[in-house]
């Protein structure tokens, strides 16, 4: 993750005491599905998946049962695979493992916290929402606002940088703010706002913020202390684990403050927001998944904690060489013209190419055996509050921890024919 912007609360690793380095070439090595012949540069589809992962759900498939509360073997051991869920996923964001609450995918679970806050977001309260977050952070809000009669004040983007501007949250936030939602970094235009301002200034005045990390997690160290989320939400397919999504409850016991949503009466703890049953295989794949970042530096040694920021730290160094030269290479094509110019980011991007709608810009990369995303932002408030799909949208791409040079090359050079 490039981070410039020193005060930004996704900072970089500057752990390197035992590392060696990122070796590119050892990680594809892990990834089966890029011997497809295409080239990937649509990870918020959803990173390729380490065989590593595959094999730790088939194994798990076999071995797990449907349930973990009985004392059959296949039963405990799906409890086990519930636990270790838990503790990965706090390890990744550095929380406590009886605040996380998994379930199938983040949209999903933000609609279910939002359905367990309604009760704070009443007539005469404020709610804060940003036009850089994904609609997963924004619908579900929107819903329980326009039920409960509560008032909702946008942040909003900088239209040249689509940066944004952490001054605004002291005039949004409010005596009557109960609570702001926020993304940690936007996988359309990479802009990684401080949301350590709005965590603040909401606390202040007694309310809460919940922080959409999907998009930060893997290109920073995300830590949810240093953020100061009261409730991070992320998904394990955004660093190629499986479809499964958790929240990350800072306090633990605040579950137990707020309406229970699960069909389980005496359910307790992080049990109280899980609607339905787990798939336990998949949960393995998601320790499986972190345990492939925590490695992605061969040399890493300590906890899994230690060996993730270390890992993510040669991550970023290595992403922010390639970004720099991706963002060189574009600049060379007079018919391309890239959205924003963020300090602070991550490294993905939203381009446009004159006189060519993105859906054919997609289509003619994917010809060329070019994967990227377009098409599903058609809806995007960031990219309707830019004006950008008035125009005929935007195409996305990002860098992933196998991308390498050579792809760079191979992508410009298909962008170039469309001039």
């Amino acid at each position: 993750m490039r981070i410039r912007d020193v005060e930004n609360t996704l900072t970089k690793s500057t752990l390197r005491v035992s590392g060696m380095g990122y070796d590119v070439a050892r990680v594809r090595g892990s990834i089966p599905s890029l011997g497809d012949g295409w080239i990937h540069l649509d990870p918020q589809n959803g990173m390729q998946i380490p065989d590593r992962v595959s094999t730790a759900v088939s194994t798990a498939f076999r071995g797990s049962a449907p349930n973990h509360n009985s004392g059959h073997m296949s039963s405990r051991r799906s409890a086990g695979l519930l636990e270790a869920a838990r503790q990965a996923i706090a390890d990744l964001v550095g929380g406590d493992p009886a605040g996380v609450v998994l379930g199938p995918d983040r949209g999903t679970m933000l609609a279910w916290l939002a359905e367990s806050l309604s009760t704070r977001l009443g007539l005469g309260t404020g709610l804060v929402l940003s036009r850089l977050d994904e609609e997963a952070n924004v619908a579900p809000w929107l819903r329980i606002a326009n039920r409960h009669g509560a008032r909702v004040s946008w942040a909003e983007v900088e239209i040249d940088t689509c940066e944004l501007p952490s001054w605004q949250f002291e005039e949004l936030i409010t005596s009557s703010t109960r609570l702001v939602a926020v993304t940690a970094a936007s996988p359309i235009v990479g802009s990684a706002p401080n949301v350590r301002v709005a965590a603040d200034r909401v606390h202040a005045v007694g309310g809460l913020i919940v922080v959409d990390a999907a998009g930060a997690a893997p290109y920073a160290h995300v830590d949810i202390e240093e953020l100061g989320a009261d409730v991070l939400a992320v998904n394990a397919s955004a660093w190629g684990g499986p479809q499964v999504g958790a929240l990350v409850f800072r306090d633990p016991s605040l579950i137990d403050r707020i309406p229970s949503m699960s069909l389980d009466p005496f359910a307790k703890g992080a049990e109280r927001l899980e609607v339905s049953g787990h798939q336990y295989a998949l949960l393995a794949g998601v320790v499986s998944s972190i345990d492939y970042l925590a490695n992605l530096d061969e040399g890493a040694t300590g906890t899994r904690r230690e060996r993730l920021q270390l890992s993510i730290g040669s991550l970023q160094d290595y992403h922010d060489k390639l970004f720099d030269y991706l963002i060189r290479r574009l600049a060379t094509l007079d018919h391309v013209m890239v959205l924003g110019d963020s300090p602070s980011r991550i490294p993905t991007l939203s381009f446009t190419v004159s006189g060519t709608s993105a859906d054919k810009v997609a289509e003619h990369l994917a010809q060329a055996r070019i994967g990227t995303v377009s098409g599903i932002h058609s809806g995007s408030r960031l990219l309707d509050a830019l004006g950008v799909n008035d125009e005929g949208g935007a195409v996305t791409i990002g860098l992933a921890p196998y991308t390498t040079r050579y792809e760079i090359d191979q992508f410009v050079e298909a962008l170039s024919k469309l001039a």
